[in-house]
């Protein structure tokens, strides 16, 4: 006989203060278990130590600690609260059965003991208990496997939202490091908003692994837009920056399709949010909408300071990237123009990591995030703020 553990016999641990019921017990299992006799409470939990049973005889009434004192404290420890306990008792007492049934008993036999009855009723409940265990392990082996699926998935959507990431930047030569630098900075943001319960109500309908992940398609957009506007090496025409507007209402579109064709869209909520929105300004001179202060979505308002911090930091090849301090003032000082203040308010505590994580990525050898080429001086980057 083999049990779930591949032992050759199942242990039973029988406790009784009576040493004719011990030797009876013993005597009618040990043909078919490996048997453990105990006199008291004390040596059971003694023996606990040492080994782990797949079941235990009790008896209810012993001196110094009783079977429901026992029982009680097994269920209160991790490690033994699951063995199955049968209650060994002389009295067929309804209350005192009801009362160990509720402690979490599994059955009651009367002694003395009759062979084939203890017998089988050890044999049903080892069966039982052998069943559950397999049951757990199957449920805990399904969840582990959804689990690892889930994880899978995860990292197929991560990695095609990068390649698209990079293929967008692949056209645009001047936005290299754009999508991943501005996927840290709004993380940056949000566990500070979370933090200090800030906008708390919002971002608690928030699933972080869905909205930080999308951010990375706020410009998927520019990949409809001519190589010639995203890669001009000076100022755009009006014309031309009417053009490079329309990257928005692309990208939207583009993430409006993949809904259309996926029952899945908590993550493209926050992806289309985020894209949407993220070129608004909070004095309502923004695009495409021209939404104002708490119109425009949190999502949004919070990618516009990742964004544009980013634009001002960033290499140009007609001009040299502006400090991290010179970027944190520009952003202070379009407090209530471009930006929520609430939100410049948690930027700039975290304005330090915004620092470090820019020079993180920047290597000297790649140009960044487009801006026009009169915007050279941090009066002229203020007063025409973009980041296309």
């Amino acid at each position: 006989m083999e049990n779930s553990a591949g032992r050759s016999r199942h242990r039973i641990v029988l406790v009784d203060d009576n040493m004719t019921n011990l030797t009876m017990g013993k005597n009618i299992l040990k043909a078919f278990y490996e048997v453990f006799p105990l006199p008291s409470g004390a040596k059971l939990f003694e023996l606990l130590e040492k080994v782990l049973p797949d079941l235990i005889l009790l008896d209810i009434e012993m001196p110094e600690m009783n079977g429901y004192e026992a029982i009680r404290r097994l269920r209160s420890d991790p490690r033994f609260a699951e063995i199955p306990v049968i209650f060994l008792t002389a009295k067929k007492d309804e209350g005192s059965e009801l009362e160990g049934l509720s402690l979490g008993a599994i059955d009651y036999i009367l002694k003395p003991f009759s062979a084939p009855l203890l017998l089988k009723r050890i044999e049903n409940h080892l069966l039982i208990s052998s069943q559950k265990k397999a049951l757990k392990n199957y449920s805990e082996n399904l969840e582990e496997m959804v689990e690892r699926k889930t994880r899978q998935v995860t990292e197929l959507q991560n990695a095609i939202l990068t390649t698209v990431a990079e293929m967008v930047e692949f056209n645009d030569i001047v936005t290299g490091g754009h999508v991943y630098r501005t996927q840290e900075y709004l993380k940056l943001l949000v566990d500070a908003l979370i933090r200090d319960k800030i906008y708390e109500s919002e971002t608690a309908k928030w699933d972080l692994g869905f909205l930080i992940p999308s951010a990375q398609l706020h410009d998927v957009g520019k990949i409809a837009i001519s190589d010639a506007i995203l890669n001009k090496p000076g100022k755009l025409t009006p014309e031309e920056f009417e053009e490079m507007k329309k990257h928005v209402l692309i990208g939207v579109c583009a993430i409006e399709i993949i809904e259309e064709n996926t029952t899945e869209h908590a993550f493209l909520h926050h992806a289309k949010i985020i894209a949407g929105t993220h070129h608004e300004k909070w004095d309502g001179t923004g695009y495409p909408m021209r939404l104002r202060g708490y119109n425009i979505p949190l999502e949004g308002r919070l990618m516009a300071i990742a964004d544009v911090y980013d634009a001002l930091i960033s290499v140009r090849p007609y001009k040299e990237p502006l400090s991290a301090k010179d970027a944190e003032r520009i952003i202070r000082e379009e407090t209530g123009i471009h930006f929520d203040p609430t939100l410049v308010n948690v930027f700039c505590q975290v304005a330090g990591q915004f620092a470090e994580i820019a020079g993180n990525y920047r290597n000297g050898t790649q140009p960044n995030l487009w801006i026009p080429e009169s915007l050279t001086g941090v009066t002229a980057v203020r007063s025409e703020m973009v980041a296309c």
